[in-house]
């Protein structure tokens, strides 16, 4: 009796001890499964995996959800498994085949779902990962051969990629049939045949909503949170057509998704710690007028007008009666027809429309802002243009369909109409031109006015703009200016690590007492820096003015700047190719931004790899804006009799006469565009005599061997197009006459080229003839060296 009590309570400790691993464990082996109601838990705790039965149903469903945060008291459900074949009792079991597939039986062993995968491994283990995404890993290696993120549901998590592929219509977020009912519903997201990449809400095989064309930050007929997007999203368009979308949260504590809902909407869900329930921040469909084509060809939608269709101007109703009785879907035609060969004052002209939703079809070419218009108006079956940075030069020549009216900033359009429909309207043009030029040569006064004011009042006032700190505060957080705290040094000063109390980690920029060219260089920063904004431009704290002292407190990167790991041999093995070109994409944003979009426009002067910095992960920030400029609005080219940057980065018409523009920053760019692709400092080439990196370069084109130029730790044959693609680019940026190179918008455009045997044909670069003189800054004796400051000096030389 006694051996029987002991052994049956070893056999429910044993019992017990199964069940309660099976509920914690965050894997399944060949030898281990899953059984309906038994659960896997991610190893943090974010996620579980198991079986569920939605509300008002009595079908079970293998999913993923989030762990200890329901909706209204019900699981968030993010991933479901057999959400075409439910379960209709509590038998269902998750375990690995014979042939190393994931699968969901029931009790009569029928497969109701399976991973599907070819790969046959003797030991394949399933794990749940804190990011949502359940991975099955081969009994060798760490790479997963399956993975639930490759085969959404209806939710997209952050860490995730979506991928549209024409060959894989089935693997992209799929609604729900009904709140309580996980099947495949109406609704899908896709991405659309354009020539720019776009995504849509298909219903059916009708289209059902369309987010306008992506420019590098945002999709531009989407109200979503600017900042939002452009910290979370980066897409990747094929030339095949496929196009990638990755969803990464700068803010790992953040939890948030986006789903497709059953109805239809694209909305983004986040997680309130102080409501303890999940609310909606955005969604696809704010009104009626997201719906695709809701009034029409040739047809404004204005959510906040009544009725909320009219005609664009010079177009009226197609069927009036339906129009009248609210039935817009026929649109409207228009009234003259376009002149298009008649020459001279009465030709065919524009209407500008602000703050539009760019309309389908939109077809980008290679333009400048200046010619755009020029080129719609060569073409008869151009209808409309636009020009926006990021995108360049688009052209509508089909229908104008899905147009709506934001309320925010967003594009431009300018849609052509015969001359007789826009009388009048010239004169009132340019009045609204006059009043803008004012207001811009008011603003320019007052920037300037007060920049000389500020050097004559109370520090409180210079600064207003820009949180001052105490210099003892300073003193402390970085244990009184520390060498041990030093990160760098240069004309301006040094540069030291400091922590506040509440663990924020900064960089402070201290003005050397002994310099005589910092105090301008510091006041420059200060004014223009703390007006400027940009995810790929360094981000200033505040400053401190006491007394003698002057210094600025930055946001600290961790990743030092792009030169300390670019140039050294065993670092830049983690930069590979798609990182570089992240980096070439991020520097030339945050360049259009200076050039184009702020409020500003400014011309950096002083542009290096050791004036880009990286954060953790190796997104790169403009910093270092002592040399800069502001230009006027219509300003092309300024002077100065003292030259300052960095010899190998200035352009030669800034090194020889002291003239700069946007143009010298592209030289720059070119410069630092070839050294990114290279691996090779420009001042620094010492494997050929009296040659700099831009001459081998140049003698590599015309000898036919420029893949000889390509850093071997990054190239790969799948990369090569690209990769050459971007020498061309580097080559037609440093041009020896600034004609002859891009601007900053169109550089963008000539990266994201699908054929770069479409592109111009460089001519020799300016400074091939003798070795360029590097600035005392620069590394001697032929070594290749970096800075070792996280906020990076201005090296300063006269010519």
């Amino acid at each position: 009796m006694h051996q029987k009590l002991v052994f049956y309570t070893f056999l429910l400790i044993s019992c017990f001890e199964i069940r309660f691993a099976s509920t914690t464990s965050d894997a399944i082996t060949s030898t281990q499964f899953l059984k309906d109601p038994e659960e896997l838990v991610s190893r943090n705790g974010n996620f579980k995996l198991g079986f569920f039965r939605p509300t008002n149903s009595t079908s079970r469903y293998l999913g993923i959800w989030y762990n200890n945060k329901p909706f209204n008291g019900q699981l968030e459900v993010v991933w479901v498994a057999n959400r075409d074949s439910p379960i209709k009792d509590l038998t269902g079991m998750l375990k690995m085949s014979d042939d190393g597939n994931l699968q969901v039986l029931d009790a009569q062993n029928k497969i109701h779902w399976s991973s599907n995968i070819s790969y046959k491994a003797n030991s394949s283990v399933a794990q749940l990962l804190d990011t949502g995404n359940l991975v099955l890993l081969p009994d060798v290696g760490n790479t997963s051969i399956w993975q639930s993120f490759d085969h959404p549901t209806d939710s997209f998590l952050p860490q995730s990629t979506l991928v549209f592929n024409q060959s894989m219509p089935d693997d992209v977020p799929q609604s729900w049939r009904s709140i309580n009912d996980p099947s495949r519903g109406q609704f899908r997201i896709v991405s659309l045949p354009r020539s720019l990449p776009e995504c849509a809400i298909m219903e059916g095989d009708n289209l059902y909503y369309r987010s306008g064309p992506w420019n590098g930050y945002v999709f531009l007929g989407s109200s979503f949170p600017r900042s939002d997007v452009a910290n979370a999203f980066s897409v990747v368009h094929g030339q095949d057509g496929t196009m990638e979308i990755l969803y990464e949260l700068v803010d790992p504590s953040i939890v948030q998704r986006f789903v497709l809902t059953y109805d239809g909407s694209l909305t983004q869900k986040h997680w309130s710690d102080s409501s303890k329930n999940w609310e909606t921040v955005w969604q696809s469909f704010g009104s009626e007028c997201d719906i695709y084509g809701k009034c029409g060809e040739f047809t404004m939608c204005n959510p906040v007008k009544a009725p909320i269709c009219e005609c664009l101007k010079g177009f009226v109703p197609k069927k009036v009666d339906e129009w009248s009785r609210g039935n817009w879907t026929n649109g409207c035609v228009r009234k003259t027809p376009l002149q298009c060969e008649v020459k001279g004052d009465k030709s065919d002209k524009f209407l500008l429309l602000r703050k539009i939703k760019v309309p389908d079809y939109a077809q980008r070419i290679l333009a400048s802002p200046d010619n755009c218009e020029s080129k719609c108006l060569g073409d008869c079956s151009c209808l409309a243009y636009s020009y926006y940075p990021g995108i360049g030069c688009m052209l509508l020549n089909v229908s104008l369909i899905d147009m709506q009216q934001f309320s925010t900033d967003s594009v431009d359009l300018f849609v052509r109409l015969a001359y007789s429909d826009l009388q009048g309207e010239g004169s009132k043009r340019k009045v609204i031109i006059a009043v803008i030029a004012i207001t811009s040569a008011a603003h320019i006064y007052l920037i300037t006015f007060a920049g000389k004011r500020s050097r004559t009042i109370s520090r409180e006032t210079q600064f207003h703009d820009l949180p001052l700190f105490e210099f003892a505060k300073l003193a402390t957080a970085t244990n009184d200016f520390s060498v041990v705290n030093k990160l760098g040094e240069g004309g301006f000063g040094s540069v030291y690590k400091g922590v506040w109390d509440d663990g924020q980690q900064i960089a402070v920029k201290r003005l050397s007492r002994a310099s005589g060219q910092g105090l301008q260089e510091f006041m420059n920063e200060v004014e223009l820096i703390s007006k400027l904004q940009h995810k790929n431009l360094v981000r200033l704290f505040g400053c401190c003015v006491e007394g003698e002292e002057k210094l600025l407190v930055y946001e600290l990167l961790p990743n030092k700047s792009l030169d300390a790991i670019l140039f050294d041999p065993e670092l830049r093995k983690l930069l590979d190719w798609h990182k570089r070109f992240e980096i070439i994409q991020g520097i030339c944003r945050g360049l259009l931004y200076l050039h184009r979009d702020s409020r500003l426009r400014i011309i950096h002067r002083d542009l290096k790899p050791s004036n880009i910095l990286l954060d953790e992960e190796l997104n790169p920030k403009i910093s270092d804006f002592g040399m800069a400029r502001i230009f006027g609005i219509k300003q092309d080219q300024a002077n100065t009799q003292r030259i300052a940057g960095t010899y190998g980065y200035m352009s030669p018409e800034y090194a020889m006469e002291g003239r700069f523009s946007e143009k010298s920053d592209v030289f720059s760019f070119g410069v630092l565009l070839l050294e990114i692709v290279s691996g090779r400092r420009n001042n620094n080439f010492h494997d050929h005599e009296s040659l700099n990196l831009l001459a081998y370069t140049w003698k590599l084109w015309n000898d036919k061997n420029i893949l000889s130029l390509i850093d071997p730790t990054v190239f790969k044959p799948c990369y090569e197009r690209q990769i050459l693609n971007c020498i061309q680019v580097g080559l037609l940026c440093v041009q020896e006459f600034p004609t002859d190179r891009p601007n900053v918008s169109t550089l963008i455009f000539m990266l994201d080229v699908d054929d770069f045997e479409n592109l111009p044909r460089p001519k020799e670069p300016g400074f091939t003839r003798s070795k360029v003189c590097s600035t005392s800054s620069e590394p001697q004796n032929g070594q290749e060296g970096y800075s070792e400051n996280y906020v990076s000096m201005t090296a300063i030389s006269g010519r």
